[in-house]
């Protein structure tokens, strides 16, 4: 077990980390998400499936900031309409976040937060202002300009957060009309960044990104250990187990017994698709270079770099201090509708 430090996010080694822009912005925004829940699961009375927090009942879910992202800051005490919130809802889990213990909906269609999303959502306000300071405080930097400028380019209004993904699309990244803001949070503009850069990349590839990045990324023609996988991608063994359901029906990959497990190697057009998810992120990254400058990509990608090259040490009473800690953080995130604890989104 980790030695608890005086900053609790501190970090706890060097990870190897590509230095595709893809890949950093993954990491660095995952990274952030990981420091920005520990946080909340310090200060926000909880429940969970295991830790300390595991068997209570008159306590909400323990969620992830992609739920108070792209749904719960959005809305204030008096609540909205359903039918004015509905491009919100297809972006989260709404019936998750009124069985967790968030939400309500009223007999008139009103969604209102809770008592207990009411004080989530005071503790979720000001912590990504907190961790950015820390973040400042250790990387000697604010948000990188270069971020600002990328992103001040985009004409597509995006979401504060990456959606919750569809297992049944294949995982692919679905952005509906959402309201133009200008938001200054370091994981917003992560985020706009990494979903424009999806949006492109899926627009060209029959596999999603999440999939290309965290799974195909990691597979070969000989075969891998499917229980290997959540070690090798740094996502959760529930997203691993649709991935690869999703290449196998596909024909990217097949799966054959090793041991008590299962072994799952590339197919001709899963080594195909490899290629593909290569290819394209170098199209893509030159693609920016040429339409956003050269020199705003370059000064980005030595930004992202320090920030995405370890994870944060987990409290040691939080649930992550329960777990075995992943030795690489994702390539993208997967963002599952189970709000964030504990599949790694």
């Amino acid at each position: 077990m980790t030695q608890p430090t005086s900053d609790p996010a501190a970090s706890v080694g060097a990870m190897p980390v590509r230095a595709s822009l893809a890949t950093l912005l993954s990491q660095v925004l995952v990274a952030f998400t990981i420091e920005f829940d520990n946080e909340f699961e310090r200060r926000m009375p909880h429940r969970t499936s295991r830790g300390p927090a595991a068997g209570g009942r008159d306590v909400p879910w323990l969620v992830s900031m992609a739920m108070w992202s792209n749904f719960l800051s959005h809305l204030d005490t008096s609540g909205a309409p359903l039918s004015e919130v509905d491009d919100l809802v297809r972006m989260t889990n709404l019936g998750g976040l009124l069985r967790w213990g968030y939400l309500t909906v009223t007999p008139d269609k009103v969604v209102r937060p809770t008592e207990a999303g009411q004080r989530a959502q005071e503790i979720w306000r000001p912590l990504a202002d907190e961790i950015e300071q820390r973040w400042r405080d250790r990387f000697g930097q604010r948000v990188p300009s270069a971020l600002r400028a990328l992103t001040s380019q985009f004409e597509q209004p995006l979401p504060r957060y990456l959606p919750v993904m569809n297992f049944g699309n294949g995982m692919r990244t679905l952005v509906p009309d959402v309201p133009r803001d200008s938001p200054d949070d370091l994981s917003v503009l992560l985020s706009h960044a990494l979903i424009a850069y999806t949006l492109v990349f899926e627009r060209e590839s029959d596999v999603s990104l999440p999939i290309s990045a965290n799974v195909l990324r990691v597979l070969d023609g000989t075969g891998v250990l499917v229980r290997d996988l959540p070690g090798r991608s740094g996502v959760s063994k529930e997203a691993i187990a649709a991935a690869v359901g999703f290449l196998e029906r596909h024909g990217h990959v097949t799966l054959s017994p090793a041991g008590r497990g299962k072994s799952v190697a590339l197919t001709s057009t899963g080594q195909r698709a490899q290629d593909t998810y290569h290819r394209l992120g170098a199209e893509i990254e030159q693609h920016w270079r040429d339409q956003f400058g050269a020199d705003t990509i370059d000064e980005l990608l030595a930004a992202l770099k320090p920030m995405a090259g370890a994870p944060p040490a987990p409290y040691p009473d939080g649930w992550r201090a329960t777990v075995r800690r992943p030795t690489t953080l994702p390539h993208h995130p997967m963002v599952l509708h189970r709000g964030g604890f504990p599949d790694g989104s």
